[in-house]
């Protein structure tokens, strides 16, 4: 069972259904209780990294997203909830993070050909072709578009850092520590790509036998 928590990030009905469309067995929740029992969890996200926190623990789901990502549960955050899984976040005066990944998350550089927030497609680039976190990339070929929507980036560390994209310089567009990972981009809105990356965490990542996939040649929109 999936726990796809619920904190009124506004894009659950859509992740919902991405996720069951490639068999995934999800429940919407906001229940500390039920995402400590989940096989996986995911966190979604739209807006704020302040609002997300705030949420969070109004709802008093830090503590069990903190136990649940230390029992190595499989975990994926997605866009603010892959940014939120960062110590520190500077957007609205800064603000603490889950702290799950060492790093913070900073505005875009002010670039007068840049337009902030980077929205739209662009295109991820995978840096670590082997190991257990290259779970949730297997099958993603270099330079596949995804659709991004975010005015703030994960300076994370190389060794957390999945894949990268360009926007004013690279930056960290998928991370991943041992089974948790988090997304930039959105896979809900990103076709083709997207939902083959979320058949990998529903169908790959957690099972022994699917680590060391190296393949590059799969799908990316075109």
């Amino acid at each position: 069972m999936i726990a796809l928590i619920d904190y009124g990030a506004g894009n659950v009905r859509s992740v919902h259904k991405a996720l069951v469309a490639v068999g995934g067995e999800v429940v919407r929740t906001s229940s500390p209780e039920e995402v400590l029992e989940a096989d996986k969890v995911v966190l979604p996200g739209v807006g704020a990294f302040a609002d997300c926190m705030a949420s969070l623990e109004r709802l008093d789901l830090i503590g069990a997203i903190r136990a649940v990502v230390a029992r190595d549960v499989p975990f994926l955050g997605i866009c603010v909830g892959m940014q939120v899984l960062f110590d520190y976040g500077e957007e609205l005066g800064g603000h603490i993070g889950l702290g799950l990944l060492p790093g913070r998350v900073s505005r875009f550089t002010i670039d007068p050909s840049l337009k902030v927030p980077h929205t739209g497609w662009n295109q991820i680039e995978p840096l670590q072709a082997t190991g257990r976190a290259n779970t949730l990339l297997a099958g993603v070929r270099e330079g596949a578009w995804a659709y991004f929507n975010h005015g703030y980036r994960c300076e994370a560390q190389l060794t957390d850092t999945l894949a990268v994209t360009n926007y004013g310089g690279p930056y960290a567009s998928v991370v991943g520590r041992q089974e948790l990972f988090g997304v930039q981009f959105h896979p809900e809105k990103s076709q083709d790509l997207g939902l083959h990356i979320l058949r990998n965490f529903v169908e790959r990542v957690g099972v022994p036998d699917q680590a060391g996939l190296t393949d590059r040649k799969g799908v990316g929109h075109e």
